[in-house]
């Protein structure tokens, strides 16, 4: 038998990974480049456009309604990626001190909100929040009926209230990638930990959280491109008001597209909500990770 050409294997790796590739340049990288291309110019998405060369991307900076449209972005980054991660920290510090049966069952229950569509999501939690609710029903119940509201139509609460929702839907990935990454700490670390005479918070810092960065990097990671690419759950719930007060820069990419006739405008902040998760994904696994 004849021995294989030493340049034989890597070109038959690129034939494997070519279709691959194809197929994502095709529908990712195209897209994004022509929306690069787009956003330097004044167009409508009818007429012939104008160069406008980084206009756009100034006015997106510059303009009072995109930087708040960017600055509740950053706000619902506490309710989809901070909280979620905490909250499933709590759960899984305390089940990974008494190794509960059932966790098979737990993570399935917990992470049922991810497969749930995000229209099922949204009418169900408009009930919730409604004035009929249960959220106002409780609280005329146990007597505080004075803080009753319409919370996705008040102008404070609003986006807290689509946060939240936000919330109850991460905890459920957070929980299950950190219950999968618990269960690979040898339970002799714990007993040591515990032998040593270390007790709950000591063990997590010592034993339970440095067991997890690379589950807390992935958590992390995609609760914060949940977060800045959050369109689905504003449109349905509040349409980005009452006002302004839920508009974010993915919903400003519909809105200046399709209702204000600003396509140019519209890809320029698509672009830039590309960078910045670029930016703060690469941020995070750096942080997270202990990479320098």
């Amino acid at each position: 038998m004849s021995a294989r050409p030493p340049g034989e294997p890597r070109r038959i790796g690129y034939l494997y990974v070519l279709p691959a590739f194809v197929v994502y340049a095709l529908f990712l990288l195209w897209p994004l480049l022509h929306g690069a291309y787009l956003s330097l110019f004044h167009w409508d998405g009818l007429t012939v456009g104008t160069w406008a060369g980084l206009g756009n991307y100034s006015q997106a900076i510059s303009d009072p309604r995109l930087r708040g449209a960017f600055g509740h972005a950053v706000e619902l980054l506490l309710f989809y990626a901070i909280l979620p991660c905490c909250v499933a920290f709590v759960l899984v510090s305390a089940m990974a001190r008494s190794r509960p049966r059932g966790m098979t069952f737990f993570r399935t229950v917990l992470f049922l909100p991810q497969v749930v569509a995000m229209v099922a999501v949204a009418v169900a939690w408009q009930w919730i929040y409604s004035d009929h609710g249960p959220i106002n029903g409780t609280l005329r119940l146990v007597g505080l009926g004075g803080l009753t509201r319409g919370w996705l139509g008040d102008f404070t609460w609003a986006l807290p209230s689509v946060g939240l929702i936000g919330t109850w839907v991460e905890i459920g990935l957070a929980m299950v990638l950190f219950l999968a990454g618990v269960q690979k700490i040898p339970t002799e670390l714990y007993e040591a930990a515990r032998v040593d005479g270390a007790g709950a918070v000591r063990e997590f810092f010592a034993v339970t959280l440095p067991g997890l960065r690379r589950e807390l990097a992935i958590a992390l990671t995609l609760t914060t491109v949940a977060a800045l690419r959050n369109f689905d759950l504003i449109y349905l719930t509040t349409s980005g008001g009452p006002g302004d007060a839920t508009k974010v820069p993915a919903y400003e990419v519909y809105n200046r597209a399709f209702n204000t006739g600003e396509v140019g405008l519209a890809c320029a902040i698509g672009v830039t909500i590309a960078l910045i998760l670029f930016a703060v994904t690469a941020g995070v696994n750096r942080v997270v990770e202990g990479r320098p």
